[in-house]
């Protein structure tokens, strides 16, 4: 099966929360079983997706209202672009007299 894993988020609002559904082919994830951890070996990933997935799955929690918490990325962009434009107003203003 060469299908690839894929996994999507939604808003879950009776819970606040976001739902994920992972599916492969016809097959969807039912259940994660945690194990107890061996520290004396490597852990391997829950599961791994490729980039498009990846993609795929960062738009979905966009759309169920999730952003990044550090600034990074275009809303952390924004961000300091809005900034430097109000420095930059201010600086204007003073040089103007008003």
């Amino acid at each position: 099966m060469n299908e690839k894993i894929q996994i999507r988020a939604v808003s879950a609002p009776w819970h606040s929360g976001v739902e994920l559904l992972v599916r492969h082919g016809d097959s969807v994830g039912v259940s994660i079983n945690m194990e107890t951890l061996d520290h004396n070996r490597a852990v391997e990933p829950t599961v791994r997706i490729g980039r498009d997935e990846a993609q795929t799955l960062m738009d979905d929690l966009w759309t169920a209202g999730l952003r990044p918490t550090e600034g990074t990325g275009s809303a952390g962009s924004l961000q300091a672009t809005e900034k430097h434009l109000s420095d930059m107003r201010k600086i204007a203003f003073k040089q103007l007299g008003m």
